[in-house]
């Protein structure tokens, strides 16, 4: 009997990523079209073209199903029309958000397309699909639907298979409140929320396997914060050390959500913020309905807890943000504490409202995806080319853990921090450094040339060295050595090897003395740095002992001790 298989094929943007959509397909295809087997490939958009190719085309496949967004949808372009060269009996069907935008693209015939959720789409698609005879398109949308509600997508052998070292992607909800004129959720109209007991039950099935990420991918998260606040404490009662994201507006943040997220372990959730700016003119265009003031007081107290990882989301190029106006938003959001600062082009995606003002705005943007905008009326290239390579400063420099002590100490000394990042870029730009591997030790470098003849030198000097150590370097590089002025660490060691007790509770006993000598850093340290690191030692110099020992908190930094 002749093979009818289907692979359903996802190309994640890394490998550690999974594709939820693939999942909630093969059970809509079992239940509804049992005239198939199905095989579930998932790859990579770095993955080798050919052996994609081949992994695709291996046993012959009645159809390929692809789900295509931004990230993926030139290679699916052309991997259809590669596939229709190996196969010309194969059918392939394309769905997810840029299945329309292939569907122009491709030579008719080449595909059938399938736009919305495929939880909506009509009976006729599967009978159509038994008999081999799809039509060129099929639509269906998940809130025209009369009765709303969407399956829980994993099986048992998932975990085990497709889910296995990847993050477990997790909706407990559909749509969201906002319409921002540059998202494609701006098309849809309502929000659907699944009742609080079947989310329950679905996360204790995810979390009996242990996933190292659980990533939700609910629109806006804390939409009603009642519930929000029951599925955290929700997972907080689960064992494990899971890493829960979400992604969460900061104007729908209740005092009650501030009480429990300050129990909350270090490490188990993160946020991700969508500030996009801080100009009330874009901020409006856009419908983004937001307070600026509140949302830095939100974002701020969330920092100042020191147990939740914080992206906030910042957005190059949208309506009526000029050169100025981007580097107040920049400042804005520096201000925040937030420990990543996200900073992205503005994509003119097809189908969403922005699009309808692509001619007022004057925007132009580039012809394939993800469609990123080269210049507007109020940027022209030069200027957006400009301040994109100081986002990407940016995000070299300050998405790491190298130098937290630094942004901390800037921070709370009022450095205009967009002036810091510009004047850092020229020295960037000037020494190749985007063409070459973004090291600690190279970054160290360039920071200490734009950083050295400050008033301040001495003291910023000693917190690179801090957080150097702190990040698990046994020796200092050369741009932060100490020098002959002051003690040098091996002094320190041979000084405090003779002075301390031959056991301190729960940092060494008599017999691991001498391992914990040999294996530790130590070096002194000012009031000041001390101070400026959070540290204490009441006036007076200290001596700081980086352990080679990790903290249980998101930095992994190594354990500090201060003498």
């Amino acid at each position: 009997m002749e093979q009818r298989l289907i692979k359903i094929v996802g190309l994640n943007s890394r490998f550690t990523h999974s594709c939820l959509p693939l999942f909630y397909l093969r059970n809509e295809l079992e239940t509804n079209c049992s005239a198939f087997s199905h095989e579930i490939l998932q790859l990579s958009i770095n993955d080798n073209y050919y052996k994609t190719l081949l992994r695709i085309t291996a046993d012959s496949p009645k159809f390929v199903f692809f789900s295509a967004a931004v990230w993926n949808s030139s290679i699916i372009e052309n991997l259809v029309q590669d596939i229709n060269r190996c196969l010309p009996h194969c059918g392939i069907v394309i769905g997810g958000p840029q299945a329309g935008v292939l569907r122009e693209r491709l030579a008719s015939g080449a595909c059938t397309t399938v736009t919305g959720e495929i939880e909506a789409v009509d009976r006729d698609f599967y009978e159509d699909l038994a008999g081999e005879c799809l039509k060129p398109r099929y639509e269906g949308s998940f809130f025209a639907m009369e009765k709303h509600s969407f399956s829980y997508p994993y099986r048992e052998e998932d975990f085990e298979s497709h889910l296995k070292n990847r993050h477990v992607y997790y909706e407990s909800s559909r749509g969201c409140p906002f319409s921002c004129t540059y998202c494609l959720s701006a098309g849809e109209r309502g929000v659907y929320h699944k009742d609080l007991a079947d989310v329950e039950a679905e996360l204790t099935d995810i979390l009996h396997h242990q996933p190292k990420v659980v990533r939700f991918i609910d629109r806006t998260f804390n939409d009603i914060p009642g519930r929000a606040l029951a599925i955290w404490e929700f997972l907080a009662e689960q064992d494990g050390d899971t890493l829960f994201h979400f992604e969460i507006a900061p104007e729908r943040f209740s005092e009650e959500m501030f009480d429990f997220l300050a129990t909350v372990p270090s490490g188990r959730f993160q946020f991700e913020i969508g500030v996009q700016s801080t100009h009330v003119p874009t901020l409006e265009a856009v419908r983004r309905k937001a307070d600026p003031e509140r949302v830095h007081d939100i974002v701020s107290r969330l920092a100042e807890l020191q147990n939740i990882h914080l992206h906030i989301d910042l957005i190059l190029g949208l309506p009526f943000e000029t050169k100025e106006s981007f580097a107040r938003s920049f400042t804005a959001l520096f201000a925040m504490g937030a420990h990543h600062i996200q900073m992205g082009l503005l994509k003119i995606l097809p189908d969403t409202p922005i699009c309808d003002s692509v001619d007022n705005f004057a925007y132009t943007s580039c012809v394939e995806p993800p469609y990123s905008i080269l210049k507007s009326r109020w940027m022209d290239h030069d200027c957006l080319s400009e301040l994109y390579w100081f986002s990407e400063c940016v995000e070299k420099f300050m998405n790491n853990r190298y130098f937290v002590s630094l942004w901390h100490y800037l921070r709370e000394g009022g450095d205009d921090i967009s002036i810091f990042f510009t004047e850092l870029l020229d020295i960037c730009r000037q020494s190749g450094f985007f063409q070459l591997a973004p090291t600690h030790g190279l970054m160290v470098e360039k920071l200490c040339g734009l950083l050295t003849g400050r008033k301040d030198w001495d003291l910023i000097r000693e917190l690179l060295r801090y957080d150097w150590l702190r990040c698990g370097h046994r020796f200092l590089p050369e741009y932060l050595a100490i020098d002959g002025s002051c003690e040098q660490p091996a002094d320190t060691r041979k000084s405090l090897y003779r002075i301390l007790p031959e056991e301190i509770d729960s940092i060494y006993k008599k017999e691991g003395r001498n391992h914990f000598f040999k294996k530790s850093f130590f070096m002194r340290m000012s009031d000041r740095a001390l101070q400026a690191a959070g540290l204490s030692c009441s006036g007076r110099e200290g001596c700081v002992c980086i352990v080679r020992e990790r903290e249980d908190n998101f930095y992994g930094f190594n354990k500090v001790l201060l003498f």
